[in-house]
């Protein structure tokens, strides 16, 4: 069989969370990666799931630069946690991206727009797949707090 190939290289970026106590997730796409925008995806995160002085979460993370940068605005009521180095398999949220690539495996996408409302829609469904999610994201030793 023969593939069509698109050779353009442009870039888009699934920020992707989950509570693997539950299985809700939570994504953002956009179109790079810095530490401005991961500022913004944290100040969304936090309106959206009511953080501040009463509720509070813990979010594992990588130490990618925009991770880790000092111009990292974390919002009240959210606490990072970081990965010891060379760990993915640690991540919770690592175990998403199977999931989120189903729809999207060995196609070739005429637009990044084309491939954005796919990923999109992947995401639509995945919000409501809490279960299955929760039981490829729920490692035996993750611990299961409240803070």
């Amino acid at each position: 069989a023969i593939a069509n190939v698109n050779w353009k290289y442009q870039w888009l970026w699934l920020y992707g969370f989950v509570n693997p106590n539950n299985g809700e997730t939570y994504y953002w796409i956009l179109p790079k990666v810095n530490v401005e925008l991961f500022n913004r995806v944290l100040e969304d995160f936090a309106r959206e799931f009511q953080l501040g002085e009463d509720k509070h979460i813990i979010l594992t993370i990588d130490r990618a630069g925009w991770h880790t940068s000092s111009e990292l605005k974390i919002p009240l009521g959210l606490h990072l946690e970081y990965l010891p180095p060379y760990s993915p398999e640690l991540q919770p949220a690592e175990r998403l991206w199977p999931l989120i690539n189903e729809p999207i495996a060995n196609r070739s996408f005429t637009s990044l727009e084309e491939l954005e409302e796919i990923l999109f829609e992947r995401c639509q469904v995945l919000l409501t797949q809490q279960f299955a999610i929760k039981a490829i994201t729920q490692y035996h030793w993750w611990p299961k707090i409240q803070v």
